[in-house]
């Protein structure tokens, strides 16, 4: 069995039973990679670009796991705001950014110097998807589902 395989088996059942992640992280990978299929298949026909082999396929699935791990791990460490403004701007600096090198270093890993597929940027992509998965719970919040449940008693 080939090394590739392996590491995407063993991706699989980490996202499938690991408690961060679940059904809903597996359908979001599923999702992103049969987009980016979709989407290389598509740039084969329509712009000359080399078809796609199962090899690249696979790779295209481990890198987006590798990047939704990345962002749940990431959002674990600093979730989410519940509000709009400069600190979600500035959360997603700090993920893209060394998501961008992590990135680099996976598409030199998995297909070299002649690399035919922006593995980089997919990384990076699957990886700010991923960031979005653990949501910060403001005070005002849970002071307003108090205020609904107590009025919904009282009437």
């Amino acid at each position: 069995m080939n090394l590739i395989n392996i590491i995407a088996i063993s991706l699989t059942i980490l996202v499938w039973f690991h408690p961060w992640m679940g059904l809903q992280t597996f359908r979001k990978v599923i999702g992103i990679t049969l987009f980016l299929e979709l989407f290389y298949l598509i740039g084969s026909y329509l712009l000359d670009w080399p078809f796609p082999t199962p090899l690249v396929l696979v790779q295209l699935f481990v890198v987006t796991v590798w990047g939704v791990v990345l962002g749940i791990v990431f959002s674990r460490v600093w979730p989410l705001p519940s509000q709009k403004g400069f600190e979600r701007i500035f959360r997603t600096f700090m993920v893209a950014v060394p998501a961008l090198g992590f990135g680099m270093g996976f598409q030199l890993l998995l297909q070299g110097a002649q690399a035919t597929q922006a593995i980089y940027l997919i990384f990076a992509l699957a990886a700010w998807l991923g960031s979005g998965h653990f949501m910060r719970e403001t005070t005002a919040k849970k002071g307003s589902i108090i205020k609904k449940s107590r009025l919904q008693v009282k009437s």
